[in-house]
């Protein structure tokens, strides 16, 4: 028999939904046979629901520190982390515009090195850049970026199960240009990008498709793509949490080791009524636990 695959779970601030949404979740799940759960972080016996505080930040950090290390030790098959309120982190020290960046930097890698993907029962998404402000994000499309976007979300797919993904591009402007009248990035930038990217992962690369973000997302949706690389946060998660708001998965592709987390905030606001669904957490227990299962290595 294989040896037991601990996924470890941080509740998130425990002033929020997570540590609610999780016990629904422990209770619904279904778990790969040889895979468990241990939450982690030992929490805040302070908090209240909707009433977050520095301690409550704090023991959400905490958490996210002792996943991270049982990960790297070995300890842990995969991570999966509850939702945080990124303001609050950072009036206590925390100094990243998110988990996704955290987790990057205590792996030793650098930002750009890994991807943020958004997996749903009917769309799937690889973003470019994270949590930076839009300009910063246009000036940040290289072939270096494209390319590395690329490949996680081919091999992400790989990893479900689909031996040849079909990937698309979402382009900036308008009617992807409309023939440089709108615009003139998807000729002048993304096409020889992805001829330059093509030369380290692949000639399939260059037969990626750049389309139109007003329909992309529909046509993904309705089993055209399989995934959709796209060049900025919002531009992929305003369709994501559209249509997968209650079952989509955060991915980080890039890490040592598999890390999930629910789509949704800390959601102060209901946190403690008894009315959060816990369909996102559920999803990313489950999605997990397939990648530790499977031993997913999906890296740089």
């Amino acid at each position: 028999m294989g040896a037991r695959k601990v996924i470890a779970v941080t509740p998130g601030d425990p002033a929020g939904i997570g540590p609610e949404v999780l016990r629904a979740a422990l209770a619904a799940a279904r778990l790969p046979k040889g895979v468990t759960i241990e939450i982690v972080g030992g929490g805040d016996d302070t908090a209240r629901p909707g009433k977050p505080t520095a301690r409550s930040s704090r023991a959400a950090l905490r958490a996210l520190e002792v996943g991270v290390a049982g990960c790297q030790a070995g300890r842990f098959a995969a991570l999966v982390t509850g939702p945080v309120s990124k303001e609050r982190l950072a009036r206590v020290g925390f100094g990243f515009p998110g988990q996704t960046e955290f987790l990057a930097a205590r792996c030793g890698l650098r930002e750009d090195a890994v991807t943020m993907a958004m997996a749903g029962e009917r769309l799937r998404i690889f973003l470019l850049s994270t949590h930076v402000a839009l300009a910063r994000a246009i000036r940040g499309i290289t072939p270096a970026r494209l390319g590395r976007t690329l490949r996680h979300a081919r091999d992400f797919l790989r990893g479900l199960g689909i031996a040849s993904p079909r990937i698309a591009i979402a382009a900036l402007n308008p009617h992807a240009g409309e023939r440089g009248m709108f615009g003139d990035e998807e000729g002048r930038v993304l096409r020889p990008a992805l001829r330059a990217a093509a030369r380290k992962i692949g000639a399939w690369a260059t037969r990626v498709p750049v389309l139109p973000a007003d329909t992309v997302f529909l046509r993904a949706s309705r089993g055209d793509f399989d995934g959709v690389a796209c060049l900025y946060h919002d531009q992929g998660l305003i369709p994501f949490k559209l249509l997968e708001f209650d079952r989509g998965v955060n991915v980080t592709l890039g890490l040592p080791f598999p890390r999930t987390s629910p789509d949704h905030g800390t959601a102060f606001d209901i946190a403690g009524k008894g009315v959060s669904d816990p369909g996102s957490m559920i999803a990313a227990i489950q999605l997990a636990a397939r990648l530790a299962a499977k031993n997913s290595r999906i890296r740089e």
